[in-house]
């Protein structure tokens, strides 16, 4: 769930707790201290992607960089490409899976561009297409 505006962050932790959806949400934000309050808030049952910040510390690690990473964050929530840089690329995948971190790829709707990012080993693609998505994983063999 991406929290957009703060207004939204205490609403959605209530509801998150009410539904006991703890291991069935991850809670992102262009925000990186919105996300990091959330974190604080909920403890450490709350699964969160990075803010602004994080990602762009993790590029740069993936590039060598040293830059200090959010342990508590699960994902790395990202667009493919920001204002023409490329963010998802092979060192950028593998710096997130050597922290444990999954990547997750937002909005990505054309297979062929599907396709190269799970050739990436990216862990989630977030879609408007679900059913060219579907066909995708379905011709690599890898829908369940």
């Amino acid at each position: 769930v991406d929290v957009k505006a703060e207004a939204a962050l205490l609403p959605l932790l209530d509801l998150i707790g009410r539904t006991d959806a703890w291991d069935r949400v991850c809670v992102g934000s262009f925000s990186e201290a919105r996300v990091v309050r959330a974190q604080h808030l909920a403890g450490p049952r709350l699964a969160t992607s990075f803010g602004t910040r994080g990602v762009l510390n993790l590029r740069l690690r993936s590039w060598g960089v040293p830059a200090a990473v959010r342990r508590s964050a699960i994902a790395a929530q990202v667009p493919e490409t920001q204002s023409g840089v490329p963010v998802v690329d092979r060192r950028f995948v593998r710096a997130a899976h050597a922290r444990g971190l999954q990547v997750h790829v937002w909005t990505v709707n054309e297979p062929q561009r599907m396709h190269r990012l799970l050739d990436l080993e990216v862990d989630g693609i977030m879609t408007d297409h679900i059913d060219t998505l579907r066909k995708v994983l379905e011709d690599r063999g890898t829908w369940f």
